[in-house]
C-alpha cells in the first residue's frame, strides 16, 4: 500500500509550534508537505486571495517533510496554491493546526484553520482540523494526537465533511478521555466584551468565557471544560 500524500497548513503562520508537532506526528502516516502562512491569520475564515500576486518561498521546517512553503495569502490560499500548483500530485487529506486556541462553537465561522480545512473539502480532499487551548501543557495534544490520527483515517465522512478536534491544555493524567460526536455548542468560547475607553474614541476588546452550564452536555466547548478531548464533524455550508 502507497503511503499517504498529506498536506499541512494552520493559520497561525509557518512558524508556529503547532504545525511543526502535527507535522512530526503526521510523519508515522505518510509523506508530508507543508504550505502555511508566512504570518499569523488568525481569524480569516475562508477568505481567498482573488486579485494580482502571491508569494510564495520554500522554506526549512522543524519536521520531516518532503517540502515547506511560506505563503504571503491566507490559509485558503495556502491549500488552493499547494493542491493547484506546488505539491507534485493532489493529496490524499489534508490536516489543519494545531491551532493556537479552541476552535469549537461559534468560532469555528472566524476560524483560518478551519478555513484551510473547508477549502481543501472545496477541492475534493478529505480534510482533519486540530486545535489546542492556547494555555497549559501539550502533553494531552501529544500523547493523544497519533491515536486521533489513526482513528479518524478509518472513519468516514460525508460530502462536505470535515473533523474538528480540540485538545484540552491539562496535564495527560488529568485529561479524562475523548468524546466523538460532539456537536457545535451553540456559543463562543472566545466571546468578544468591548469597553469603551476614557475618551470615548475606541473600544478595547477583552474577552469572556462560558461555564459548563451555559453549553449543551453534548458539546464541543461542554466536553473541553469537563477535561476531554472533543472531536466532532463541520459540514460545508455548499454542501447543504
Amino acid at each position: 500500500m502507497s503511503r499517504l500524500k498529506i498536506l499541512i497548513s494552520n493559520d497561525d503562520g509557518i512558524q508556529a509550534e503547532g504545525i511543526a508537532r502535527l507535522a512530526a506526528a503526521a510523519a508515522q502516516f505518510g509523506d508530508v508537505w507543508v504550505a502555511a502562512p508566512q504570518s499569523q491569520c488568525s481569524g480569516m475564515s475562508q477568505k481567498l486571495t482573488i486579485f494580482g500576486e502571491i508569494a510564495v518561498e520554500r522554506t526549512a521546517f522543524p519536521a520531516p517533510v518532503q517540502d515547506a512553503w511560506a505563503v504571503g495569502g491566507t490559509p485558503a490560499d495556502c491549500v488552493q496554491t499547494a493542491i493547484r500548483a506546488l505539491m507534485p500530485e493532489q493529496p490524499d487529506i489534508v490536516f489543519s493546526g494545531i491551532n493556537f486556541g479552541y476552535n469549537a462553537g461559534f468560532d469555528i465561522a472566524y476560524s483560518g484553520t478551519m478555513g484551510a480545512a473547508l477549502e481543501a473539502v472545496m477541492n475534493g480532499v478529505p480534510a482533519i482540523a486540530f486545535s489546542k487551548y492556547e494555555g497549559g501543557s501539550w502533553q494531552t495534544a501529544e500523547r493523544y494526537l497519533p491515536r486521533v490520527i489513526e482513528t479518524l483515517l478509518q472513519k468516514p465522512l460525508g460530502p462536505g465533511e470535515i473533523w474538528n478536534v480540540n485538545f484540552p491544555g491539562c496535564e495527560e493524567q488529568e485529561c479524562r478521555g475523548m468524546q466523538f460526536d460532539r456537536k457545535i455548542a451553540h456559543c463562543r468560547f472566545y466571546q468578544n466584551v468591548y469597553m469603551p475607553s476614557a475618551d470615548g474614541a475606541s473600544l478595547q476588546i477583552g474577552k469572556s468565557r462560558p461555564g459548563p452550564e451555559q453549553c449543551e452536555p453534548d458539546s464541543d466547548i461542554r466536553a473541553l471544560l469537563d477535561g476531554y478531548i472533543s472531536i466532532g464533524t463541520v459540514k460545508s455550508p455548499l454542501f447543504a
